[in-house]
């Protein structure tokens, strides 16, 4: 950040009303779409369709920037987007190979499987855990992946000089993609178990 640059500008505002936009209309779809859902289920759909618009809207151009040039070279409301979160994590700028390989298999893997477990959800279809799994563990892989490579070389591409770019663009907005799947392997989990159990002959006792 240039010397005497505002922390927060007209950019920041955009970029995180943004993220919110993105939000609400994952809401909307979730309570349009899923008035059969448990209120739970609708809640698990809030968060499949917002994993789906971010990944579509917001990464799938990154990826595109990235492929024909770089968001440092890029100029648009989505390359500014991105030149903005680039402040806490400069890779994003410069088409670093590991990012966009991983962005790649977010967008077209993760995306496509978040639409299909909404679908699942909203149908109750018998493989809905089956692709829950997958999703969260794809989405925690690509997590560790994002940041690991970089902590072992002692995290030169990430800026922590402030509350902004430390606990709001690298902890909130990628721990979220922590917290989130991990509640839903757990979900998944006693779902597992609660089937598993059910199929048990009387009186043997659940390991």
């Amino acid at each position: 950040m240039a010397e005497g640059a505002p922390l927060v500008s007209a950019v920041t505002v955009y970029s995180l009303a943004a993220c919110a936009a993105q939000l609400a209309l994952g809401y909307a779809l979730a309570q349009r779409l899923g008035k059969r859902c448990s209120g739970t289920d609708r809640w698990v759909l809030v968060w499949l369709f917002y994993d789906a618009i971010v990944h579509f809207t917001l990464e799938g151009p990154f990826v595109y920037l990235s492929l024909v040039g770089t968001v440092a070279t890029s100029e648009g409301a989505l390359a500014s987007l991105w030149k903005e979160y680039g402040k806490a994590d400069e890779r994003w700028l410069h088409s670093d190979p590991t990012i966009v390989s991983l962005e790649i298999l977010t967008v077209v893997v993760d995306g496509l499987l978040a639409v299909l477990l909404a679908y699942a959800i909203i149908k109750d279809k018998y493989y809905r855990h089956f692709l829950q799994i997958t999703l969260c563990v794809c989405e925690l892989y690509g997590g560790w992946m994002t940041f690991c490579p970089d902590w072992l070389v002692g995290s030169p591409s990430l800026n922590t000089s402030n509350f902004l770019y430390t606990w709001v663009y690298l902890v909130f907005f990628n721990g979220i993609w922590v917290v989130v799947p991990g509640l839903l392997l757990w979900q998944s989990w006693l779902e597992l178990k609660k089937v598993h159990g059910g199929r048990r002959p009387a009186g043997k006792k659940s390991r």
